[in-house]
């Protein structure tokens, strides 16, 4: 998080920065040391403040400002944006509260649309509700202000940097290898299977580790809102993503969409990531079209 200097550097930086091309992160870095090496030679700073404070002004340009260190932190599994001021984080199984926090409503707001435009959906006041992604994988819903009355609202869940394998689930005892197998000999089989649970349940993370039954010869399409799942051993696999609606006269893309072009792709399995609309009706149809 910045205090007063540090804003007053990043300012200077962007009063420099060469805005008549796309600069690298190489350059952004470079210009970055520069503009510190500078203004700080009448203020004590020891070669680790410095490197912090570099970082922190980097990742409030490039990244996604004060939320980066608990992206790049690989034990945090959820993250909780409650407006600028309030975000929370689950870790080892406990929530807690981040130390650090927006300068503003408006830098948050600018934290958003960068994660959304990096995947081209649209967040605005028109449309104040969007599911995406992050560039790991890691799954992100927004809701604005004012439909989020204490400032907009930011959640990020994360997934392993590895897919948990069934193995590892019979390891930590979360099932029996009884249990195991008898699911390794439904996949197999090409038995229907639905998934359910609460939220962080983990069936995600389940069916990842499902999908290492499936023999690697099948075809294989996954349809989500926006695509999270990392099937273990898939090689002829399509993902397809549903698209909203854009100010661009962009049409969306739906579930149902997507379910009714992917039993014209030859599938030998489809994938749905979520179904709890109209879509579910399709997806039944998709069941009994497969029987």
């Amino acid at each position: 998080m910045l205090d007063d200097f540090g804003h007053r550097i990043r300012d200077i930086i962007l009063s420099e920065m060469d805005l008549s091309r796309e600069l690298s992160d190489e350059e952004i870095c470079d210009l970055i040391g520069s503009v510190v090496s500078r203004e700080a030679r009448d203020r004590p700073m020891t070669i680790k403040d410095r490197a912090e404070l570099e970082r922190t002004i980097f990742n409030s340009l490039r990244k996604l400002d004060v939320l980066q260190e608990l992206v790049d932190d690989r034990d945090v599994t959820e993250i909780m944006v409650n407006g600028p001021n309030d975000i929370f984080y689950e870790k080892a199984g406990r929530i807690q509260r981040f130390k650090g926090h927006f300068s503003s409503e408006e830098k948050l707001e600018d934290v958003i649309q960068q994660i959304v435009g990096r995947h081209n959906r649209v967040v605005n006041q028109a449309s104040p509700i969007v599911d995406t992604r992050l560039s790991d994988g890691s799954r992100v819903n927004i809701v604005l202000n004012p439909i989020s009355i204490g400032g907009s609202a930011v959640s990020i869940r994360k997934f392993p940097e590895h897919p948990m394998s069934m193995e590892r689930l019979v390891e930590i005892e979360a099932l029996s290898p009884e249990v195991a197998r008898l699911l390794q000999i439904l996949t197999q089989a090409k038995y229907n299977i639905f998934i359910s649970g609460g939220t962080g349940s983990g069936k995600t993370t389940f069916l990842n580790a499902l999908s290492q039954y499936i023999p690697d010869d099948e075809r294989i399409i996954t349809i989500e809102d926006s695509a999270e799942l990392q099937l273990l051993g898939a090689k002829n696999i399509v993902r397809l993503e549903t698209r909203n609606a854009n100010t661009d006269g962009v049409t969306p893309i739906t579930i149902r969409d997507l379910i009714r072009t992917a039993l014209r792709m030859r599938p030998d399995r489809i994938i749905v990531g979520e179904c709890r609309g109209a879509e579910a009706l399709d997806m039944l149809q998709a069941i009994i079209c497969t029987i």
